[in-house]
């Protein structure tokens, strides 16, 4: 019965995984033995543009929605202020670890004769206007400005907390809407795995089976990183935090919230057995009650690493050199969009398209999905480092609430 019980609960977590494997892995088998397979892009195209047209509206809606809920101004602005001091530190060290990784380890050996489309030289100003801001109204209803229809949403958001927040009925309807446009993604994604299968056909079948040693050494990249980054860093991280015996503690407790993140594949799931395992640490209560459930949403190591290495895939992918200029701009992208979106309702598909639309904005059609590809098979170990990462953070944040000897005068209580 056990063993039944197990494998239904494999199942429950993973079977989404699992029908993506199956059907990328399908897909680049009838791509390498047809050439007739290009025939197939269209069951793609159908998938991917269906995400094109909910995305936009969902991320407008789901973004303001989240600020226009929120009890009061305070909280947002506490929210925002603890996320910045704390959490993007740690998912900055990790996209400029990636970062360092990939151009040390090519991951894209094949040749292909995708083309990036024209690009031209902008100024630092223009590059900001362009980011932010768009001229007219009707130019943020578009894929290709994430970023001006996010600053866009936000503002919404606190236009609407000013209006009574919670209370009002634009904030509830809101709510509302953003529910059933999840609603609609999750019937989406359903078909996904039948548009990943002719998608990825026509891939092999055009561009070579190539593609298939480059994804798989990918992902053997991201996997092994994960797991080196989690004992490597977490104990400096543990180390700075609670002081002398700090990371062996913390490798002591890390084991539970590091198996259930990556058996689960979700940061919330994660809650309890983290807030176990920093009570029996001897972290306050008041801290678990914070960290903790914020970590679950806004602490994104894992994320902010796969989110460079997907775009260092698409740079390799489309004959581009992932230079220092441009890496500068992928971290600070994959930071804010593995962190800043992560709470956010249907966030990581949202920071994939942010990636692409700055960086590929004429090849959405292709770079989105390969991006969405990648991210979906780095998951399970993504969400280990993000939710075990969650308990290492509670160090670092009890230094500074309860002193650099906290941990020491808990060892203490406990002899």
């Amino acid at each position: 019965m056990k063993a039944k019980s197990g494998f239904r609960s494999f199942m429950k977590n993973y079977w989404f995984i699992l029908s993506m494997l199956v059907a990328i892995a399908a897909g680049c088998v009838v791509g390498a033995v047809w050439p007739g397979a290009t025939c197939l892009e269209p069951m793609g195209t159908l998938f991917i543009n269906a995400m094109f047209c909910v995305v936009v509206p969902m991320v407008f809606v789901s973004i303001s929605s989240a600020i226009a809920n929120m009890g009061n101004m305070r909280r947002a602005g506490r929210i925002i202020g603890v996320t910045v001091l704390t959490f993007l530190i740690t998912a900055a060290i990790a996209a400029v670890i990636m970062y360092v990784v990939v151009r040390i380890i090519p991951i894209v050996t094949g040749t292909y004769t995708l083309e990036a489309g024209e690009t031209r030289t902008v100024s630092i100003g223009e590059m900001i206007v362009n980011f932010f801001t768009k001229p007219d109204f009707n130019e943020l209803l578009s894929r290709r400005a994430m970023l001006p229809l996010i600053v866009a949403a936000v503002l919404f958001g606190f236009g609407v907390q000013m209006a009574g927040g919670p209370e009002t009925p634009v904030a509830r309807g809101l709510k509302s809407l953003t529910e059933c446009l999840m609603n609609v993604v999750k019937l989406i994604s359903y078909y996904a795995p039948i548009g990943f299968f002719g998608f990825f056909a026509y891939l092999v079948a055009t561009y070579g089976p190539e593609l298939i040693g480059d994804y798989s050494r990918t992902l053997l990249v991201y996997y092994v990183l994960c797991f080196v980054y989690m004992l490597g860093m977490f104990p400096v991280y543990a180390r700075f935090g609670g002081g002398k015996g700090g990371a062996k503690i913390m490798l002591r407790h890390l084991f539970a919230p590091a198996v259930t993140a990556f058996g689960t594949c979700s940061s919330v799931a994660t809650i309890p057995t983290n807030m176990r395992e920093a009570k029996a640490t001897g972290i306050s209560d008041d801290v678990n009650d914070i960290v903790l459930p914020l970590g679950a949403t806004m602490h994104m190591d894992g994320s902010a690493m796969s989110a460079i290495i997907k775009v260092a895939f698409l740079f390799g992918i489309f004959g581009q050199d992932f230079g220092t200029g441009r890496a500068i701009l992928a971290i600070i992208v994959a930071v804010f969009s593995s962190v800043a979106m992560s709470g956010i309702p249907g966030g990581g598909g949202v920071g994939e398209l942010v990636l692409c639309t700055i960086f590929f904005p004429d090849q959405l059609a292709v770079a989105y999905p390969i991006a969405i590809a990648l991210g979906d098979l780095v998951d399970p170990p993504a969400t280990m480092v993000n939710a075990a990462g969650d308990y290492v953070v509670s160090y670092i944040v009890s230094r500074y609430a309860d002193g650099k000897d906290w941990l020491q005068k808990q060892m203490k209580k406990a002899d």
